[in-house]
């Protein structure tokens, strides 16, 4: 009896093979698509990839001649780390300067008394207040530990608290504020300055002022200052009025009004008054009206025999109107107002910042830091200010609150400084506005002065220049792939992984025939090999003068074909020594001005730049090259679509017609068979 044969499944004629050697030839043109279509994948690939490799060296190239190029770039560095560091905006001049740390800005640290380990905070309403800066909480009462945590989690960097172990077993809370400055204080309201005095952080005291200086009796002479014009009024008491804003200190006006014993007794006094500047009339103009009286020698005597006889004075007879001063009186203006008068005579000069503004100055001085003060004298040198001085109150600052701590590590006070000479005091240890461009950061008092050093940040300018050749020669070392089928090229570029380096051959020579590649290149090259002559006096104006170039370490021995291929070299050692030497004229090289408008137009950054946008901007040459192999990219897609639907049909219909040939052999075959066995029956009977 036959098999069974299922058409299309049991195969028994090998349609299926037939059918798939049928579709092979008729899948040709697909194949060749979809090979096409491969190429046309791999091309815009590469071409996205040296896209990519451009712009890379493009983005480096601008920050060789932008606002941010790092030329420009400025370091610091401070003889003492330790108590004061600087950072320079680029804008910064180059420069050292002095500093004294007089003082760090401070804020306020409390300690309470030892308090026992299961101590309870009681319940209630805790207010810390800094300024207009405050933290409210609301505290269910418990243990000392979790009432810190409960108030670091408030903090909003207000306040800040910890718990310290100390003797036996005990605890200590510490409560600071986070804020710096004299006039931030850390204020106790409500609960938290109830607790406070009972856990021995604080103690409530009766706040207690001095004041003085507002009265004529109190005022006695300054000691006199040498005078470099022989006609300049001295400075004088009589210059000086009390008035109800203040005392009135006229030009060439000065006094001094000594501290009352009772205030000197005190400890942690300062001094604080306002003092304010405006201008007047300068006093030299009508001064130098005021003629000269003319020096007339003695008319001299006769003397004989014991009798003496006196000559009648001479009489010019020239009328005062016609007598001119011969050397005219020039203006003052001093800065030197306020001094402090030690009990040996000695003067220190006060500084100040501004006192012309609208409102004057508010001075304070900490007397802790003038040993020996015995007045304060006000000299107004000037011939065309008049000072306006209120009275002058002493005081405990750490009083003010109606509170004095008990254990307190720190209290709130400004950074003082001494910035070439002139005190100067800040509320922050962060200080940017004493020497422009520059932040000071203060960390200690310095114990000799520091000097602040402002320096071109080389190290930036090599690393710069050292990333600008790395990413010049990845481009060219990708347009070389690219553009020649020179197996060597890839060997040569041994910065690549074997991964890499496999996926470069099969890229080698891809855009042999696209003359776009050599002409980038070339011009790239152009550029990098052209002089710059920013300025008549200019030393450096090619790369080869820095040490960068394609022959920049000065091989002269075998001939190397790699070194021809356009690749960048450097002289390590000569670049340094350009940096060092010529920095303001390698910026001018890589990027300058060359018609006065201010705006960069010329150096190697910026034409370099301007050649790599055209082949690398939106619409620009790369970007037609994607564009056009995506509509190609797209047709073949298409077509491929449409002839894997017809290879579809077509093998559809082939198995189609074998089935059914299929078919029908079998057919004839079971009829075969059946006939086959009724003649063998026939036989048999």
């Amino acid at each position: 009896m036959a098999g069974i044969n299922i058409p299309g499944v049991t195969d028994q004629y090998k349609t299926n093979e037939t059918v798939e050697k049928l579709m092979q030839i008729e899948r040709i043109p697909l194949t060749r698509e979809q090979k096409l279509l491969d190429e046309y994948k791999a091309q815009k690939d590469a071409w996205r990839e040296i896209n990519n490799q451009l712009t890379s060296l493009r983005d480096s190239t601008k920050t060789l001649y932008s606002y941010e190029n790092p030329f420009n770039s400025k370091i610091t560095s401070s003889t003492d780390e330790f108590a004061i560091t600087a950072e320079a905006s680029r804008s910064a001049d180059i420069q050292s300067f002095k500093i004294d740390v007089i003082q760090p800005a401070t804020a306020d640290r409390f300690l309470s008394s030892e308090l026992d380990a299961d101590y309870k905070v009681p319940q209630g309403t805790y207010i810390y207040k800094i300024g207009e800066k405050t933290v409210t909480l609301n505290w269910k009462g418990g243990s000392i530990k979790d009432f810190s945590n409960a108030i670091n989690k408030r903090s909003n960097n207000i306040v800040k608290s910890m718990i310290i172990g100390s003797s036996g077993g005990k605890r200590t809370l510490l409560i600071e504020g986070l804020i710096t400055g004299k006039e931030n204080k850390l204020i106790f309201e409500g609960d938290a300055k109830t607790f406070a005095e009972s856990s021995g952080m604080i103690s409530s005291v009766k706040n207690d002022t001095i004041k003085f200086g507002s009265a004529k009796n109190e005022f006695s002479n300054v000691q006199p200052v040498q005078k470099a014009q022989t006609r300049m009024p001295s400075l004088s008491l009589n210059s000086v009025k009390v008035l109800e804003d203040g005392v009135k200190v006229s030009p060439r006006g000065a006094y001094q009004v000594n501290i009352p014993q009772q205030a000197k007794n005190k400890q942690n006094l300062h001094l604080t008054f306002n003092i304010k500047a405006e201008n007047v009339q300068d006093i030299t103009e009508e001064l130098n009206k005021i003629p000269e009286e003319p020096i007339i020698p003695e008319a001299g005597f006769a003397e004989f025999g014991g009798i003496t006889i006196s000559n009648s004075s001479s009489n010019t007879l020239l009328p005062h109107s016609n007598i001119k001063n011969s050397v005219p009186l020039e203006p003052i203006n001093s800065r030197d107002v306020i001094y402090a008068v030690m009990e040996d005579g000695s003067e220190k000069l006060i500084s100040y910042s501004d006192i012309y503004s609208e409102n004057g100055e508010k001075i304070d001085i900490d007397l802790s830091q003038y040993k020996g003060i015995k007045a304060i004298a006000i000299k107004n040198e000037n011939t065309a200010a008049e000072l306006t001085v209120s009275e002058i109150t002493a005081y405990n600052p750490a009083e003010n609150a109606g509170y004095v701590p008990n254990h307190a590590v720190s209290v709130a006070d400004d950074a003082i400084i001494k910035y070439e000479g002139i005190t100067i005091t800040r509320p922050s240890n962060e200080i940017d506005d004493v020497v422009p461009e520059i932040k000071l950061t203060l960390h200690e008092k310095t114990e000799k002065t520091a000097t602040i050093s402002v320096k071109p940040d080389k190290e930036a300018s090599k690393d710069a220049l050292i990333n600008f050749v790395g990413k010049y020669n990845q481009a060219v070392g990708k347009l070389n792939v690219l553009s020649q089928a020179k197996p060597e090229i890839i060997e040569e570029l041994d910065y690549l992984s074997d991964d890499e380096k496999e996926k470069l051959r099969e890229q080698l020579g891809m855009f042999q025939t696209d003359f776009s590649l050599s002409s980038i290149k070339g011009n790239m090259q152009s550029i990098l090999a052209a002089g710059y002559s920013f300025s008549d006096d200019a030393t450096v104006t090619m790369l080869s003068q820095i040490g960068i170039g394609t022959n920049a370490s000065g091989f002269t021995g075998t001939y190397s074909q790699s070194r021809l291929r356009g690749y960048l070299e450097i002289d390590e050692k000569k670049l340094d020594s350009a940096l060092e030497a010529n920095l303001d004229d390698i910026k001018n090289m890589f990027g300058y001005d060359s018609d006065g408008d201010l705006i960069i137009d010329s150096g190697i950054a910026f034409k370099l730049d301007k050649q790599l946008t055209a082949y690398t901007q939106t619409g620009g040459i790369l970007a037609l090259k994607t564009s056009t192999l995506d509509t190609k990219i797209k047709s073949s897609e298409n077509k491929i679509s449409k002839l894997e639907e017809q290879m579809n049909d077509k093998e559809a219909e082939l198995r189609g017609k074998y089935s059914s040939m299929e078919g029908t052999l079998s057919s004839l075959e079971n009829q075969q068979n059946t006939i086959s066995n009724f003649t063998r029956q026939n036989n048999k009977q």
